[in-house]
């Protein structure tokens, strides 16, 4: 008897997750709401749109995408024979040919004999049968609802706050010291000392810096904990300086005087490979946010792992909500996939929309799968999704980046180095995987 899967929400997820199903022989339900209903931000017909941008990001191996984009070569992903299909020049990136890329997907998916597209609005999960949710950052309003319903209402976010995160070995130890505020508990922040012109300049730069316009979709009353630093800077001039940035309890050892202000480092993951920037969500430019990050003391030289955005992206808190597998915890029968878990970026939405559709596949199946290893690019996301040792700020949305994969062993090397090292791991560890996967198939 064959075994059937269903998938709401056609996008790179949604389409990546149906189609590495029906390779393993699953005949999947494939549920889109287009054309019988558009989000606000949609307007193609077709399936895998992309919304915002043409951008699949960087080819080089000194970038974590890059490496993502050639695992998912290597395991016949359609959004990589998608993207290589319908590439356009742009340099050291990989950009496509919007309307093309979703034709090519779209014809795909509905040629393939064991993917039925229905097109209808989904308001509810169905309450029997294998099911990935790929709905995606624009989720509909009632599936919203039934997602809180079964996640609980804390664990269900309708926007994102993301600050910057530096690579700690671009930081400056000669002009930073690490403390608590008054000493308290572990010396757990890294802090940036700024005196009262730095301060004033910084704020100004704040201010007068070119952003990112919200689209029609993304006017947002903003709430005290994801207020953008810019718009905390414009309500004056020493706002900074009273809130995210106050220096009190924070005497500079070598002095021992309080600077005028301070910027606080956080530390954001277990390796201690890489902090984040304090209450610094953002929506400045990304030129802007790196010219302007640059003036911190003892960040002239910053690397950043990502960049910090505020926008509109509905996504569940994978790691309270979901199991390793991507299973939600309370129903395992369902899987969720793409940006509504918490990967933010194409590329990453349709890793995502692979593993669900693998691990859905090998359950009903009743096959054993061996998940990618944690050094992998794939692997450091699912660990993501999973790893409830979260900073204090909170379960965030992530691009892929290295500081997500576990260290090299071995002595220091430069970053450019270290990050090739990485990706040389990350590939050899993904070739071996793969070949366990086909032994697996081959003795099922």
């Amino acid at each position: 008897m064959m075994q059937k899967l269903t998938i709401i929400g056609a996008g790179l997820a949604g389409c990546e997750a149906a189609w590495q199903a029906a390779q393993l022989g699953i005949s999947v339900t494939l549920i889109e709401m287009k054309p019988e209903h558009y989000s606000e931000a949609h307007q193609l017909p077709g399936l895998a749109e992309l919304v915002c941008s043409n951008s699949l990001r960087g080819m080089g191996m000194n970038n974590a995408v890059g490496c993502l984009k050639e695992e998912l070569r290597r395991v016949n992903s359609l959004f990589m024979q998608a993207a290589d299909a319908t590439a356009v020049p742009a340099g050291g990136a990989l950009a496509v040919d919007r309307g093309a890329f979703s034709d090519f997907v779209s014809q795909r998916i509905e040629e393939c004999p064991l993917i039925e597209v229905i097109h209808q609005q989904v308001c509810r999960i169905p309450d029997e049968g294998s099911v990935i949710v790929a709905s995606g950052p624009l989720t509909s309003a009632p599936l919203a609802q039934h997602i809180a319903e079964l996640t609980g209402d804390d664990d269900l976010y309708f926007y994102d706050a993301i600050a910057p995160i530096v690579s700690a070995d671009s930081i400056d130890h000669s002009v930073i010291w690490r403390a608590s505020r008054y000493d308290k508990g572990d010396a757990d922040y890294l802090n940036c000392p700024l005196d009262e012109q730095q301060y004033k300049q910084f704020v100004a730069d704040l201010c007068a810096a070119e952003k990112v316009p919200a689209r029609n979709f993304e006017k947002m009353i903003h709430f005290e904990g994801c207020m953008p630093i810019e718009e905390m800077a414009a309500r004056g001039e020493q706002t900074l300086a009273f809130g995210p940035m106050k220096p009190v309890g924070l005497a500079d050892p070598r002095s021992g005087k309080v600077p005028h202000a301070v910027i606080q480092l956080r530390q954001d993951n277990r390796h201690a490979t890489s902090y984040n920037i304090v209450g610094f969500q953002t929506k400045l430019t990304y030129p802007e946010q790196r010219r302007i990050f640059r003036t911190i003391p003892g960040l002239e030289q910053a690397e950043f792992e990502r960049l910090g955005s505020v926008h509109r992206n509905t996504f569940i808190n994978a790691p309270n909500c979901l199991n390793g597998r991507l299973q939600l915890n309370s129903e395992p029968r369902i899987y969720f996939a793409g940006q509504i878990t918490g990967v933010e970026g194409y590329v990453e939405s349709a890793a995502c929309g692979f593993l669900a559709g693998l691990i859905a596949s090998y359950d009903l199946l009743e096959r054993e799968l061996t998940l990618p290893p944690a050094v992998t690019a794939c692997g450091a996301l699912l660990n993501h999704l999973s790893n409830k040792d979260q900073p204090k700020g909170g379960f965030q949305p992530q691009n892929v980046n290295y500081g997500l994969f576990p260290p090299l062993e071995g002595g220091k090397m430069k970053r450019a180095l270290r990050r090739l090292a990485m990706a040389d791991r990350a590939l050899d560890a993904w070739d071996s995987w793969r070949t366990t996967l086909a032994q697996e198939i081959d003795h099922a």
